[in-house]
């Protein structure tokens, strides 16, 4: 990887007049994960860089971006990784870490050499979520449905759904990352309801466990102004501190969130009731 997309700072007010192409160039990442590739964006909400990483017959490392001014990825940075694919292995510094499907694993600032592989499938699909960092914290690997369990919403109103906290406060510790895993229950398709915004952290979701021909209609924008995009399996939606960030699928599917900003209170959040949202 020698060159890395950005995406620039918008403002609440430049949301009304954007039409279906501006809202997806700016918001949507379409296409993270290419085979035989790592691709990334970096967003200038809060200096967040998101990676797909997609290795198949051989591993693939994470370098170094001019654009980051850094040797090594991890210099200055963190981060937190979720494999939304087939089995695969991250090597930190000459440590192999073996993620199964929907594991988490943290990177703290200072590793050097970092690569991605795939299993005998080469299917792996690794997830980035990263941040500035000022603090070294240890590499940490989190299996599937081994953080902090929540369980959130009801069938009756089609948001039953299990979170999986793995980077928290009280669990994987950082610097400023926060992330995990949200898992819709069959015949359960709303996502994070009431849905809110929290002026303090950027959040970014990638939908995952989709199927082909399902999507997922994903609410941004603010709570009085709202507008709508269709994503696709493994697509990522960055959404503004300023943003609701919500949606409702054609099946049920699974989520990556993840945080970066001003603190790590998985709570901090302002709620808006469906009732008064535009």
């Amino acid at each position: 990887m020698e060159l890395i997309e950005q995406r620039y700072a918008t403002h609440p007010g430049d949301i009304p007049r954007m039409d279906t192409a501006e809202l997806r160039e700016r918001y949507l990442v379409e296409d993270l994960f290419v085979p035989g590739e790592a691709r990334a964006v970096y967003t200038h909400h809060d200096r967040v860089v998101l990676v797909g990483i997609a290795p198949t017959g051989e591993p693939l490392a994470l370098k170094g971006f001019p654009e980051i001014r850094s040797e090594e990825f991890f210099e200055h940075r963190e981060a937190g990784i979720v494999n939304v694919g087939g089995a695969g292995a991250v090597d930190v510094d000459g440590t192999t870490y073996e993620l199964a499907h929907g594991a988490c694993l943290y990177i703290g600032r200072g590793a050097s050499t970092v690569t991605f592989s795939s299993g005998a499938a080469a299917d792996a699909r690794f997830y980035v979520f990263s941040a500035p960092a000022h603090a070294s914290h240890p590499t940490t690997l989190v299996g599937p449905g081994e953080g902090n369990v929540r369980e959130l919403g009801d069938p009756l109103t089609s948001n039953r759904r299990t979170l999986n906290q793995y980077i928290h406060e009280g669990g994987v510790q950082s610097c400023q990352v926060v992330m995990g895993v949200t898992t819709l229950h069959p015949g359960s398709m709303w996502n994070t309801m009431p849905a809110h915004t929290h002026d303090r952290r950027t959040e970014c979701y990638l939908y995952f466990d989709l199927p082909e021909e399902a999507r997922v209609i994903h609410l941004l924008g603010r709570p009085d102004e709202t507008r709508h995009m269709t994503v696709a399996d493994q697509q990522a939606v960055i959404s503004p501190s300023w943003s609701v960030h919500s949606g409702v699928g054609t099946s049920a599917y699974s989520f990556v969130w993840a945080m970066a900003g001003e603190n790590k209170s998985f709570d901090d959040m302002d709620t808006f009731p469906v009732s008064e949202m535009r």
